[in-house]
């Protein structure tokens, strides 16, 4: 039978923590129709045809637990979106993105599933979640069905739209120590921390990179002339800018020479070893193609001619004032065997190697004749050796096809301590903080006055792929070295974040919070009901709880802290802008509306519990959950938060409180007229809610509950209780007057 196709009812792509995970996933909603009626186990030859199109789905353990345990879900008979939700994450683990995270869940109505799993980029996700659609009807209607072709289509998006690997690195090094990251373009571009705390990245660039020293970089003959005055070997040389000037240059200095663009980076336009004057005039040639097509210009550009210096290259990372890893060169070369060409010999021995591909993903590139500057440099060392592509090399004779570019053979731990004292020092003197560093010597174990090694390049924004995947060798935390460099050892980059969500005055709360953040000095960000506030001021009326207004706070380099209101509707159609919080409030627990039990299936008080926990999900060990005690639903958050709780409530006899307060917790509540603070049997009256300027903001509508939520707040952020006095009695004063009285209460 055929079988109609299962029914997309909407696809929602979560952009911050949620109900299902932190990370950024997508939520599809479909009917699987008939298909509920019909397991996997159930439609003759389904589960080989998904598996031969998809192998790897044996690594998937799903809830069984172990390899091959979602093949067994299968066997046993498994419905269709706990199936796309599989093919969806292969998917796009064969596009080379990561998508470890899935579920399944049927809501109310029969045969209706949201399926959720990861994923890097929206885009990605979508394409890959309507590519298992298809798969999955494909394989119940014994189709065929293209993979090859869908896994290129998906591998396009991940190298446009993903982040790159060395870039990755270093978000995930940033991950491992708990520093939020937000990307910033649909490039590398990356923020890591949050407001005043935060640092940026662009790959192996960092807001501590020079500019002036990025150009000193890219000037080779600058770079070698600054080196050159502080003691550093670099091998002698002279700028020109005609064939004949290359050829007077290298008899000058003294053949074999290398001749590169002056101006120019990661290999392009280099020749090597070049010991004849046909040879130096192809490579002056080949080196002035590449340095005009950088510099858009038609006329010649400076060529830099320097003595060949025998060795293998190395590239030495250094970051901040250390050397972290280094990397040596292998010389790529084919051997004939009397009756290939030189093209087919590459083709059958180098690029058949796993490790070499087109994309930034695989350490060695793959090698062709073709229009790039590499390819023709490739062309170049062959025409050296008197040879064509198309030329059938002799049996046994071994031929060299490129020089440079493959240096991904860690030797880390070789490296001299003279020649990483000589890294280091090339680094600071041109002035940039992270520097791949380019050496030649024949031996990286020895000092470079012993081998005649020299420094050759200073590279800013150096690829980082080399050390987190050498070819040869252990990989080495790169990453993590980048953003220890960038932050503090017990620095994680954050601000404080205070999150509030039920339907009791929260907007009102909310305000009232970053009030009192604001005084206790903190440039602090609002986003709420009634709009946008940064540093106290009104950036417009409409509604900010959504994600894109969250997170143009935390992106704000002149803030020190953020609060923010949310809602149960915000949570389950974008997930929260941050990913962690100091302190999560809750109010109360919502009751349910029309529009989540239509859009979310939030039908039941346990329902809405799972998407209240979120906020309290969020609270970093360091940090407070701030409960209602009054409310016996928020009261069963408490055992959700990694850190502390505090309870508040009218009444002092509260058995939660009283409770809390035996095994020596905090808590705030009303006693004889008092709002008081209570730290196990300890209490501090903090003020009377007779209080004139206290009173004439009860008066105006302000909740007693929302009252003691904002002491309970501005106490768990650490702000002292006389400034909370002071904060909350002069709400909505005119700032000379809050100034009179902070006076009268530092005096």
């Amino acid at each position: 039978m055929a079988f109609q196709d299962i029914q997309i009812l909407r696809v929602n792509y979560l952009r911050g923590p949620n109900i299902w995970t932190y990370r950024p996933i997508i939520e599809a909603l479909i009917d699987l129709g008939e298909m509920e009626d019909h397991p996997s186990n159930s439609i003759e030859g389904f589960n080989d045809r998904v598996n031969a199109w998809l192998p790897g789905l044996v690594e998937h353990h799903c809830g069984v637990g172990h390899r091959g345990g979602f093949l067994t879900r299968l066997v046993g008979g498994t419905w269709m979106g706990h199936i796309i939700e599989h093919v969806s994450i292969e998917l796009q683990l064969l596009a080379g993105a990561r998508a470890e995270f899935g579920k399944a869940r049927e809501i109310s109505k029969r045969g209706v599933y949201k399926v959720v799993f990861r994923t890097e980029h929206e885009t990605l996700g979508r394409a890959s979640f309507k590519a298992a659609h298809r798969l999955v009807m494909s394989a119940a209607n014994n189709l065929s069905f293209d993979i090859a072709t869908t896994v290129e289509e998906l591998k396009a998006i991940v190298d446009v739209l993903c982040l790159g690997p060395s870039t990755a690195c270093i978000v995930d090094a940033a991950m491992e120590r708990k520093t939020p990251f937000i990307r910033l373009t649909e490039g590398n571009l990356v923020q890591l921390g949050y407001g005043s705390r935060q640092r940026r990245i662009w790959t192996a660039e960092t807001d501590r990179t020079s500019a002036i020293a990025e150009s000193i970089s890219s000037d080779k003959d600058l770079t070698k002339r600054l080196l050159t005055q502080c003691g550093i070997p670099v091998p002698e040389g002279q700028i020109v800018t005609s064939a004949d000037q290359a050829w007077e240059a290298s008899q000058d200095i003294g053949l074999p020479v290398a001749i590169k663009p002056a101006d120019g980076n990661r290999g392009r336009g280099v020749s090597l070893n070049v010991e004849t004057e046909s040879a130096v005039r192809a490579a002056w040639l080949a080196a002035n193609t590449v340095g005009a097509g950088w510099s858009g210009s038609d006329e010649n550009v400076p060529v830099l001619i320097e003595r060949y210096v025998k060795g293998e290259e190395h590239r030495v990372l250094v970051v901040g004032d250390r050397v972290v890893a280094a990397t040596q060169g292998e010389t790529a070369f084919v051997v004939g065997d009397g009756v290939s060409t030189v093209e087919q010999l590459i083709e059958s021995q180098i690029n058949t190697d796993p490790r070499r591909g087109e994309s930034e993903t695989f350490p060695l590139d793959v090698i062709k004749f073709s229009n790039s500057s590499r390819g023709e440099m490739t062309l170049l060392e062959i025409q050296r050796q008197g040879l064509e592509p198309h030329s059938v090399v002799d049996k046994d004779r071994s031929v060299i096809v490129q020089r440079n570019g493959n240096l991904n053979v860690d030797v880390t731990d070789k490296v001299h301590p003279e020649v990483a004292a000589a890294a280091t020092l090339a680094a600071r003197v041109i002035g940039l903080d992270i520097a791949g560093i380019d050496i030649v010597t024949e031996d990286i174990s020895r000092p470079l006055d012993e081998t005649r090694g020299a420094v050759i390049e200073v590279n800013a924004g150096p690829g980082l792929l080399m050390h987190v995947k050498p070819a040869v060798g252990q990989p080495r935390p790169v990453g993590k070295a980048i953003v220890d460099h960038l932050f503090g050892s017990n620095d994680s980059g954050r601000i404080p974040v205070v999150g509030i969500v039920g339907t009791e005055q929260t907007t009102e709360l909310a305000q009232l919070v970053a009030w009192l953040l604001h005084l206790s000095g903190h440039r602090t960000g609002l986003a709420c009901k009634d709009g946008l506030y940064m540093n106290q001021h009104h950036l417009g009326k409409n509604d900010a709880r959504g994600f894109e207004d969250g997170e143009r706070l935390l992106i704000n380099r002149a803030l020190d802290a953020a609060v923010f209101e949310t809602t149960p509707l915000h949570i389950l159609n974008e997930g929260l802008a941050y990913d962690r919080c100091q302190v999560g409030v809750v109010t109360n627990m919502p009751e349910t509306t029309q529009i989540l039990i239509d859009d979310h299936d939030i039908q039941t008080p346990d329902q809405m519990r799972t998407v209240i926990r979120t906020q309290i999900d969020l609270v970093l060990p360091e940090g407070a959950a701030v409960l209602n005690a009054q409310d016996d639903a928020v009261v069963g958050l408490a055992e959700l938060s990694d850190g502390e709780v505090l309870f508040y409530a009218q009444d002092a006899s509260n058995a939660h409180l009283t409770v809390h307060r035996q095994q020596g917790g905090r808590a705030v509540f009303c006693q004889e007229g008092f709002v008081t603070l209570a730290r196990g049997d300890q209490e501090t009256p903090l003020f009377h809610l007779d209080m004139d300027l206290i009173a004439r903001l009860l008066k105006q509508g302000l909740h007693i509950n929302t009252l003691l939520a904002a002491v309970a707040t501005g106490w768990s952020l650490g702000i002292t209780p006389l400034l909370i006095r002071a904060g909350l009695k002069n709400f909505g004063q005119k700032n000379e007057q809050v100034s009179k009285d902070l006076a009268r209460m530092n005096g």
